[in-house]
């Protein structure tokens, strides 16, 4: 069984390089175990966003941070990036800072893929590059790997090598908002990704049976999964700021289908506005910690997840991180920890 954990989601739509590492450097000396940052090319929103480049920017963390697991929430290595490239960066980034790096992977959003001149295919095909790209980071970054000779539909290597690489295997956590990618993490996962405020049955009746079912049937024991969720919460003693705060995140409230074919963040921000009234339905709004333990408490006692990254909408995360290291980290550990 995974160790329980409570991370930190460092927001690179939200915020810029410099502040963004220090907000992952206060996340540390607060108490979280891991910061997780998303991978985009463009952000949520035009006005004040922000998408510094992950890769980069966990270079820098490896050596801004000693303790904390860092990982991509969600980076996608099968468009932009070549999984090659995706494999030897992460090697690199292991030997960084061994133990502490974990490769978290999706299908991909059209936002992030199309401005850099992608055609945008079918659900069906993203999937297929996806489990075809872990394979082959799996096998590029497995130790003791040398020559790597891959043959699949999208991606090949001749007499591929990663040079540098940690001595222990690369994880590599796969995100699902669906059974066939859950499926995915558990037959090739080490951790399996989703995100909160989307209804209990979806991670009772169909996300958590499906990464059962995968690892069953790859003949793995499904416990060994870590079952992450980026949990969105806004917590703050003004419960009108806590409110408003998550305005600037409204486009998280659109359906999948209205964000689908919006890849200009100047249109997804306009289709963001009239989200906004009802923003706050997808975000754990609360000004009371009591009140805050039981939203979270049916993540872990009964949906079974072992791994929680909070992700604060407000502009002071300063304020949150210390706010959560102080009132919430601990009662958690408290009651869930053993």
């Amino acid at each position: 069984m995974p160790p329980f954990r409570l991370g930190y989601k460092a927001s690179a739509e939200q915020f810029p390089p410099r502040r963004l590492l220090d907000l992952a450097v206060a996340a540390e000396a607060a108490g979280f175990d891991s910061v997780w940052t998303s991978d985009h090319f463009q952000p949520w929103r035009h006005t004040d966003g922000h998408a510094p480049n992950a890769l980069v920017w966990l270079g820098a963390a490896t050596q801004a941070t000693s303790r904390v697991t860092l990982g991509t929430s969600v980076l996608t290595p099968s468009f932009r990036y070549n999984p090659a490239i995706v494999a030897q960066a992460f090697s690199t980034l292991g030997c960084l800072a061994p133990g502490r790096v974990i490769l978290g992977v999706g299908t991909g959003e059209s936002m992030n893929e199309v401005p850099v001149g992608v055609d945008w295919p079918e659900q069906s095909e993203r999937f297929a590059r996806l489990r075809e790209a872990v394979q082959l980071i799996q096998a590029l970054t497995a130790p003791g790997a040398e020559i790597v000779d891959f043959e699949g539909t999208y991606y090949r290597t001749h007499e591929a090598t990663v040079y540098d690489k940690p001595d222990e295997a690369l994880p590599i956590y796969i995100a699902a908002s669906g059974p066939a990618a859950a499926r995915l993490a558990g037959r090739l996962g080490d951790g399996f990704i989703c995100t909160s405020g989307k209804g209990a049955e979806l991670y009772t009746d169909t996300l958590l049976p499906a990464l059962a079912e995968g690892a069953e049937k790859a003949g793995r024991d499904a416990s060994g999964i870590d079952r992450m969720i980026e949990m969105k919460v806004s917590f703050d003693p003004d419960l009108a700021r806590a409110m408003e705060d998550t305005k600037v995140w409204a486009a998280l409230a659109l359906t999948g289908e209205q964000k689908a074919n919006i890849h200009d963040p100047r249109d997804m921000e306009v289709a963001a506005r009239e989200a906004e009234p009802y923003a706050h339905r997808r975000w754990l709004v609360s000004d009371d910690p009591d009140e805050h333990l039981e939203q979270l408490a049916p993540y872990i006692a009964e949906y079974g997840f072992t791994h929680l990254v909070f992700h604060f909408p407000g502009p002071d995360q300063e304020a949150a991180i210390a706010r959560y290291g102080e009132q919430i980290l601990p009662r958690l550990r408290e009651r869930f920890g053993g």
